[in-house]
């Protein structure tokens, strides 16, 4: 497939592009300073952008057979929370001026319920510097929610996303949080790229959230 993938510089999107250029696919890597992509491949097309200019990410889209968003505002930034909404909004608006039916998006697992009814976010115990950021992923799922014309992915990460290795195999959950025998949730980031580009190939969850785990 042909992927547009915004954010490809970052912890999460860093490991999606090599794990889809792995795969095979021919990737648009847009981000804001094309020098931090490094990768040399022959199906690699880098691009920078403003996620914010809809018009000018509409363009780099159109012709892509699907779009990856790994776009993270910055977890210190003050105004992440606004930042992201307004952002994700703009990358969903853009995706269908290109003519692009197919938009996976990497949230957060905030939104995940730690008990029916009750999600991780909203509990004491979630941490505080992380809230804004949660949140905002929270109600951007809820806002894709509503979005009838795109085929639409979320993918939730285990509580614990973390540097590791690639193993290649992770179980798949809905709107709980995936836990292990140990009681851990956690995945590696490498892993959690290999969930997001199966997603891609085989389309088990659209119009859906899903998360995965150990």
């Amino acid at each position: 497939m042909k992927v547009a993938l915004i954010g490809a510089s970052g912890f999460v999107g860093s490991q999606v592009l090599k794990e889809a250029l792995l795969r095979g696919h021919w990737v648009t890597a847009i981000v804001r300073n094309p020098q931090k992509i490094t990768t040399l491949d022959a199906k690699l097309t880098v691009q920078k952008a403003d996620v914010r200019n809809v018009e000018e990410l509409a363009v780099l889209l159109k012709g892509h057979d699907a779009v990856i968003s790994a776009y993270n505002a910055g977890w210190e930034n003050p105004n992440i929370y606004e930042d992201f909404i307004a952002a994700s909004k703009d990358i969903q608006e853009a995706v269908k001026k290109a003519g692009v039916s197919r938009l996976l998006v990497v949230g957060g697992a905030g939104s995940l319920e730690a008990a029916p009814g009750v999600q991780l976010v909203d509990t004491p115990q979630f941490p505080a510097e992380w809230k804004k950021g949660a949140l905002a992923a929270r109600d951007y799922l809820n806002i894709l929610k509503n979005e009838h014309e795109l085929e639409w992915t979320f993918l939730s990460p285990a509580i614990n996303l973390h540097p590791g290795t690639r193993v290649g195999v992770y179980r798949i959950g809905t709107d709980q949080p995936v836990f292990d025998a140990a009681g851990k949730c956690e995945i590696s980031v490498e892993d959690l790229a290999v969930a997001l580009v199966d997603e891609l190939d085989n389309k088990r969850f659209i119009r859906k959230r899903f998360t995965v785990g150990y």
